[in-house]
């Protein structure tokens, strides 16, 4: 419960920091916050590497853990159709193109913008992007913020599926620290198997 209290303070005190123009402009760099995960990356591989259990748990992974990427592909996609039709302004598959950015949000905005141009024009398809940006970053949030919670009353699997293609990058850390090593090759696993549907399933519906 404290590590997502301190997630949350620690957000806020960001957006007021920006907002407010506190640091110097350097700090807010998108560079500086690529070496930032760089070096989280770095800890999570020196811990895993430094694990003594590492050949147990590598042995532990079998094909059967495709399954998790599958069932999280398989699940956001009918939890996006089965909530599509709360949106009047949008087709079902415009919201399914949204919702199979699985978290990536800077290619799936730029897909979703790029590719309903031509049939909803460009101010339309601007917005739509948008939507599809701060949605998969709401999805990132969302893992970052409620990992601890999902692990206590769903398991070590929960964040892993919530993080959809984050799970290999951005949300590694955090799944980490709240599932535990032993999941982070899982994890890995995840985020790269369901990053790779994101080219495809974005395009795919984007066409319908």
């Amino acid at each position: 419960m404290w590590s997502s209290i301190i997630i949350i303070a620690a957000f806020v005190v960001g957006c007021l920091v920006g907002k407010f123009d506190v640091l110097p402009s350097f700090l807010s760099n998108s560079d500086i916050s690529m070496w930032i995960l760089y070096a989280l990356m770095l800890q999570v591989g020196i811990g895993v590497g430094s694990d003594p259990r590492i050949k147990e748990i590598l042995r532990a992974i079998s094909p059967k853990m495709l399954l998790l990427p599958i069932g999280t592909i398989l699940g956001t996609l009918i939890s996006v159709f089965a909530i599509s039709f709360l949106f009047s302004r949008w087709s079902v598959f415009e919201v399914m193109a949204v919702g199979s950015g699985m978290g990536y949000y800077s290619l799936s905005s730029i897909l979703v913008t790029s590719l309903k141009e031509a049939s909803i024009g460009v101010q339309a398809a601007a917005e739509l992007g948008t939507i599809a940006l701060i949605s998969n970053i709401f999805r990132e949030m969302m893992t970052l913020i409620f990992a601890p919670l999902m692990v206590r009353y769903f398991g070590p699997l929960a964040p892993i599926s919530s993080g959809g293609a984050t799970t290999m990058d951005v949300t590694l850390p955090i799944i980490t620290c709240t599932s535990g090593r032993d999941w982070v090759f899982v994890s890995i696993m995840h985020g790269v198997v369901v990053d790779f549907s994101v080219p495809i399933l974005v395009p795919l519906f984007c066409s319908l």
